[in-house]
């Protein structure tokens, strides 16, 4: 089969598109004929040995994937050859075959492509954990979603509209700007040219806001919780920007505020009944048009490097899919 190999770290140029051997499932796991993956920011950190798992040289990236199973392994209850699926995994996913963990396995449903539903658990699980989990985000209240036109800032938007919130959206441009909106932004602010703690005061009354969705880091995570609210929440999910903001804690005493950490995928491991009601309702929110995942590119899997490139240097809106 083709896959995509990094067979050493360093940038998405140096994976290489090759034959390699099919994969067999073993037990508890199933083989996937991959139909659709998507690009994460994790698979950028993880070909630059800049992520907290660290597979053994080669291995193909990838994280989500959409497809057909095409054997189950020993063990596997409730899935069968022919059943359309949508999966997480580590690695893996930037191939004609994948092999994934059973118990990351979902059914697509009906009315689903393979590229939105590649495009789904990691984003919209991690948006849905972060703002209805870890925020227990209320109707009312007003969500600063920071990186609003990537994946997990677009699910956000979404995903706070639905339950009510007001949405402020930040990004860096005009165009990405305009699709925040077209997703149910009820605001937006350019922090490529605006002062965030100024247009945020602006837009609040001097009241702040309740809720920051933050996967991006750096200096705007700092300008950010300057302009939240009394016992306002930080949403850590992760920094995309490349630097780990350093926050003055003398902010967090004198807002009344808290800093949550927001990390999705151990939540899916440890939390498994969980996870799987927030995956019962994202389908849920997905069959009646509540959400509907931004899939902005499509590329053959032969250029999947050029795809991970392109999340590489935060030009992606939305989500990028691959296809085999």
């Amino acid at each position: 089969m083709k896959a995509l190999l990094c067979t050493t770290y360093g940038p998405p140029e140096l994976l290489e598109y090759r034959d390699v051997p099919s994969p067999r499932p073993q037990a508890g796991e199933v083989l996937v004929s991959v139909r659709a993956a998507s690009v994460n920011f994790p698979d950028v950190l993880i070909v630059e040995n800049k992520y907290q798992f660290k597979p053994p040289l080669p291995f193909s990236p990838g994280s989500e994937l959409a497809g057909v199973i095409k054997d189950v392994g020993p063990g596997v209850e409730g899935l069968a050859p022919g059943d359309r699926i949508m999966a997480f995994t580590l690695h893996g996913a930037f191939a004609e075959e994948a092999v994934v963990n059973a118990a990351s396995v979902l059914r697509i449903p009906a009315r689903m492509d393979f590229p939105r539903a590649a495009a789904l658990l990691l984003t919209y699980g991690t948006a849905d954990h972060a703002l209805r989990d870890r925020a227990a985000l209320e109707k009312g209240e007003t969500v600063l979603v920071l990186g609003a036109a990537g994946g997990v800032g677009l699910a956000s938007v979404e995903i706070a509209k639905a339950l009510g919130a007001r949405v402020i959206a930040c990004a860096s441009s005009a165009e990405k700007l305009a699709v925040c909106r077209d997703r149910g932004a009820d605001e937006v602010i350019n922090y490529a040219t605006e002062d965030v703690r100024e247009r945020v005061r602006a837009l609040t009354g001097g009241r702040g806001v309740d809720v920051i969705v933050d996967p991006v880091g750096g200096a705007v995570t700092e300008a950010a919780l300057r302009s939240i609210a009394w016992r306002g929440r930080l949403l850590v999910i992760g920094f995309a920007d490349g630097s780990i903001p350093k926050i003055p804690l003398n902010l967090v005493l004198l807002k009344g505020c808290s800093v949550v950490g927001v990390f999705w995928g151990d939540f899916t491991r440890r939390e498994p009944q969980a996870f799987a009601a927030s995956a019962k309702q994202l389908c849920d929110w997905y069959a009646d048009g509540t959400i509907n995942p931004h899939v902005s590119l499509t590329l053959p899997l032969s250029r999947g490097a050029e795809a991970i490139g392109l999340m590489a240097s935060r030009k992606v809106i939305g989500k990028i899919v691959v296809e085999p």
